[in-house]
């Protein structure tokens, strides 16, 4: 069985013990989430598709880790001007696993 939930603007394909990294989420490490905006649910035999969600489905998720990701350096230069800069961001993540899929 399979779920595609919605979290972060993105849609994460999951199935139960799976681990994803999503957006950060405000839940501390140890704590359980829920994800209510499930997309598609498939398990053997059925697929349900939403429209735009599945009704009373959910996805059940424990938060595993806070972090963030390596650094993206951007560097700006323009010739002959004497003019340059640089930039890093790192972006913050959620670790978590997926513990249970309801439909």
């Amino acid at each position: 069985m399979y779920a595609v939930i919605k979290t972060g603007g993105k849609q994460y394909k999951v199935a139960k013990g799976d681990s994803i990294f999503v957006e950060k989420l405000e839940a501390e490490v140890g704590k359980e989430v829920t994800f209510d905006q499930v997309v598609l649910i498939s398990d053997d035999q059925k697929v349900k598709v939403g429209t735009p969600l599945v009704k009373g489905a959910k996805v059940v998720a424990k938060v595993d880790k806070q972090g963030k990701e390596k650094k993206v350096v951007t560097f700006k230069y323009k010739p002959k001007k004497h003019s340059h800069s640089k930039y890093g961001h790192r972006q913050p993540y959620t670790k978590v696993t997926v513990e249970n899929i309801e439909a």
